[in-house]
């Protein structure tokens, strides 16, 4: 009974337990002892590309590869009645699409024989989430390096410099090209721990819903009007996508870096080309950096080069500070990347898929008027 002397209503058990499963952020799918699947929840729809009802008019062997290992699990499941893991199992094929790799659970549900309850965790999702948490463990560690940087290092250098100076006024034209080159080596030490202290700077920034496609636009004018000015870039726009809850001018220094580090990464050659993607990919979410709050991450945007690519053993460290394939870069650039977009709440991350470097972007939608996260891709910007 309520307060006011009424009857409180009661949800149907069977309306709560659709809710909870459709609430669990990993694929579920229930099927039967002649292997036809009876229940998927949200995930589940999205994970196969079909609708729970389309899905029931089929078994699970018309979606899963021929010998696949989660074929022997479920078998094993309903032989011992007793749940099985199974970890990094590939279930890539023309009808799942490629790079399907996932960690599996199945368990028999005892009060019917022969079903069994399977539950894939897409291992791109578990990995994309360690490699984030990695790159904020890193940029909190080069926060702490480039405090002391500027403390420790950059006063002395001025002294240092100012003497110099003063003996430039008392010295011969031969060792006058000395005390130059102390200023010069200096002057670069300086501009290096000022590019540091962009680290340390833990202030608040202001967001606002802003217009991906305008940044984009933006950043691709500013570097067809400099340093990317002989190579060929295009564009791949969902032009239905909702704003994204940022900061202008801090997207435009990612996007800045990344377009500069795939015009690098082409070089000379002919075929040069950078492809600028944006999409909607619902499914992931994240911690808000500095909070307990869990939002959505569907706004996707790539940085895609034809580039020779990445070296397999630095992609774990890449957005790592000081970690660079440049002869003479600083490894500052995508630490700096990974920074701004890990205190934005989102996911950065390189892949390499079909001889193409792919800088992935994962960030939150615009808030609506209710402080709810804008999931609807309707929504225009």
């Amino acid at each position: 009974m309520t307060g006011d002397g009424k009857k409180k209503s009661v949800t149907p058990a069977n309306e709560i337990a659709m809710a909870v499963l459709n609430a669990i952020q990993n694929a579920v799918i229930l099927v039967d002892e002649d292997g036809y699947i009876r229940f998927a929840n949200w995930e589940a729809e999205a994970f196969f590309g079909a609708s729970a009802s389309y899905l029931a008019r089929h078994t699970i062997y018309a979606y899963i590869p021929f010998g696949s290992p989660l074929l022997a699990l479920i078998e094993q499941v309903r032989e011992r009645r007793a749940p099985v893991n199974e970890y990094r199992v590939d279930l890539s094929s023309p009808r799942l699409g490629s790079d399907k790799l996932v960690d599996i659970y199945v368990a028999p549900v005892l009060t019917e024989a022969g079903s069994v309850v399977i539950v894939f965790q897409e291992r791109t999702m578990a990995d994309k989430i360690d490699r984030q948490l990695t790159h904020r463990a890193a940029a909190r560690s080069v926060t702490g390096l480039a405090s002391m940087l500027a403390h420790e290092i950059k006063n002395p250098l001025s002294g240092i410099r100012g003497a110099a100076q003063l003996l430039e006024t008392s010295v011969t034209d031969e060792d006058r090209a000395l005390t130059q080159l102390i200023c010069e080596e200096t002057d670069r030490i300086v501009s290096l721990v000022d590019r540091m202290e962009v680290f340390s700077d833990e202030r608040p920034v202001d967001r606002a819903p802003v217009n991906i496609h305008s940044i984009l636009d933006h950043v691709k004018a500013v570097a067809k009007a400099g340093f990317a000015r002989n190579v060929k870039i295009s564009e791949n726009y969902d032009p239905s996508l909702p704003p994204v809850h940022a900061n202008r001018d801090q997207l435009i220094q990612v996007f800045l870096n990344l377009i500069k580090n795939a015009t690098e990464a082409v070089g000379e050659r002919p075929d040069a080309e950078i492809t600028l993607t944006t999409a909607y990919r619902p499914g992931i979410r994240m911690s808000v950096a500095g909070t307990r709050e869990k939002i959505s991450l569907p706004l996707e945007f790539c940085v895609v080069d034809n580039g020779p690519g990445v070296p397999e053993d630095l992609v774990p460290h890449l957005f790592d500070p000081f970690i660079t394939t440049k002869t003479n870069g600083s490894g500052l650039g995508l630490a700096l990347v990974a920074k701004i977009i890990g205190g934005h709440g989102g996911i950065v991350e390189c892949d390499r898929q079909n001889n193409k470097t792919i800088f992935r972007v994962l960030l939150p939608a615009s808030r609506g008027n209710a402080g709810e996260p804008t999931d609807a891709k309707t929504q225009g910007n």
